[in-house]
C-alpha cells in the first residue's frame, strides 16, 4: 500500500492560493457591479408660434359636369369631335339622321301657308261686310258668321307659326351640340343607333376642369377642440373662406399652385361623424383629373403655445405618443404628449409638455422611464419648416 504523503503539498499549496485569491474577488464583485448612468442629451423645450395645419386626404372632381344626351329620336349618323379633346360651348358633337326633321319643318311651313291665305280671304270678307251692313245688304246674322270666321283663321295662323318653330327646334337638335366648354369624354353610343327613342339618351360627358373642386371632411370633434383652443387663445384660426391648402401630386410633389377653401357644411354626416369641406384650386394645365384621391395640407391658421420637438424624441406605443424628459432629480419620466402634425422634419407638440421641460432628444434607445441618467444640454437641431400653404 502506497504512502499518501507526498500528495499534501501540492493540495496544501492549492487551497492556500484559493484562499489568497477569496478576498480580492469579494473587494472587487461591489466595483463590478457599480455602472454609471447613461449620457443622453436634452433640449429644453419653450413655447412658440407655428402654422396650424392638417395633412389629410380629398377627391378632386370637376366645377361642372354636363351630360350630352340626345333630345329628338332618330339615327346616330356620326360623330364630329375627337374624344376627350377640349371642346367650346356651342360646338357640333353628333349629328342625327336631320331628313325627317326638315321633311316635318317643309310641312309646318306650308301648312302655314295655307293658315296665312285663309285668314286673308276671312279678313277681306269680313271687311267687306262691315262695309255693307250701315245699308243693309248683310244681316247682323251673317256679319257675325264672317267676324268669327276672321279670328279662326287668324289663330290658326298663330298654331300654324308654333308648330313651325317646334319643327325647326327639332331640326336644330338633329345637331347636338356642346351645352358647356370643356374636356369631352368617350363616345357612349355608336353610328347607326337609334337615339333619343324615348328617353334622352347619353350620348357623352362634358367635364370643365380649367378649376376644379376639392372634397374634404374633417371629424366633428376634431373641430370642436380648435374653436374651444380659439376661446382660450392657445390657436388663431381663419375663417372657413379665408383657409388655404396645398396639394400634393401622388408621386409626393407639391402642386404649384395653391387652393382655397369655398364651402363648409353646416350640419354633421351621421354616418361618419364628419363636417364636409370644399375647396376651390386651379387647374390651368389640365395635370388634375376629377376623381384623382389627392393629398392635402391645410393650413387653419396658427398655434399660439405649441412645442416642436425632433422625430427621434416622439416614441408611440398602443396608448399613444409620448416622449422622455429628465426630471429634477435626474431621473427620466414619461410625458404622453399629442404630436399629430409634422413640422418640417420635427413634431409639433400641442399637449402634455410645459415650458422649459429637458426633453431628450438622443440617447431614447437607453433609457426606460424611472431610470437615472446623465443630461447634457445640447443646442436643439434646425428644424427645416415645411413650406407654408
Amino acid at each position: 500500500m502506497s504512502d499518501p504523503s507526498p500528495m499534501k503539498p501540492a493540495l496544501l499549496r492549492s487551497l492556500l492560493l484559493a484562499a489568497l485569491a477569496l478576498p480580492g474577488a469579494c473587494a472587487r464583485a461591489p466595483q463590478a457591479a457599480h455602472t454609471s448612468p447613461p449620457e443622453v442629451g436634452v433640449v429644453h423645450v419653450e413655447p412658440q408660434s407655428v402654422p396650424l395645419t392638417r395633412e389629410l386626404v380629398g377627391r378632386l372632381s370637376a366645377v361642372r359636369t354636363a351630360d350630352v344626351r340626345a333630345r329628338v329620336a332618330g339615327i346616330l349618323l356620326k360623330r364630329l369631335y375627337k374624344e376627350g379633346s377640349e371642346v367650346r360651348e356651342g360646338q357640333p358633337l353628333f349629328q342625327i339622321d336631320p331628313a325627317p326633321f326638315r321633311a316635318a319643318l317643309d310641312a309646318a311651313q306650308a301648312a302655314l301657308a295655307q293658315a296665312q291665305a285663309n285668314a286673308t280671304n276671312a279678313h277681306v270678307t269680313a271687311q267687306r261686310n262691315r262695309e255693307l251692313v250701315p245699308g243693309g245688304l248683310v244681316s247682323r246674322s251673317d256679319m257675325d258668321n264672317s267676324n268669327a270666321n276672321e279670328r279662326s283663321t287668324a289663330a290658326l295662323v298663330q298654331q300654324a307659326q308654333a308648330n313651325v318653330e317646334s319643327a325647326r327646334i327639332n331640326l336644330g337638335y338633329a345637331t347636338v351640340t356642346a351645352p358647356i366648354a370643356g374636356r369631352s369624354g368617350q363616345q357612349r353610343v355608336t353610328e347607326g343607333a337609334l337615339v333619343g327613342q324615348g328617353e334622352a339618351t347619353l350620348l357623352t360627358t362634358i367635364d370643365q376642369i380649367d378649376r376644379l373642386y376639392v372634397n374634404f371632411d374633417r371629424p366633428a370633434d376634431e373641430i370642436l377642440r380648435l374653436r374651444a383652443a380659439e376661446r382660450t387663445g392657445e390657436v388663431s384660426l381663419v375663417a372657413h373662406d379665408q383657409a388655404r391648402f396645398q396639394l400634393m401630386l401622388p408621386a409626393g410633389k407639391p402642386y404649384p399652385i395653391e387652393g382655397t377653401v369655398d364651402f363648409a357644411d353646416v350640419s354633421v354626416d351621421p354616418t361618419n361623424s364628419a363636417l364636409a369641406f370644399r375647396g376651390l384650386i386651379a387647374n390651368p394645365d389640365r395635370i388634375l383629373l376629377p376623381g384623382m384621391f389627392v393629398n392635402i395640407r391645410l393650413s387653419l391658421g396658427r398655434e399660439n403655445r405649441a412645442f416642436i420637438v425632433s422625430q427621434d424624441a416622439v416614441r408611440r406605443d398602443t396608448t399613444g405618443s409620448y416622449v422622455l424628459v429628465v426630471g429634477s432629480d435626474g431621473h427620466a419620466l414619461q410625458r404622453r404628449v399629442q404630436a399629430d402634425t409634422m413640422f418640417g422634419s420635427g413634431w409639433i407638440i400641442s399637449s402634455g409638455l410645459a415650458p422649459g421641460e429637458a426633453v431628450i432628444v438622443s440617447g431614447v434607445d437607453r433609457v426606460q422611464p424611472g431610470m437615472l441618467v446623465h443630461a447634457v444640454n445640447q443646442p436643439a437641431a434646425p428644424i427645416a419648416a415645411a413650406a407654408a400653404p
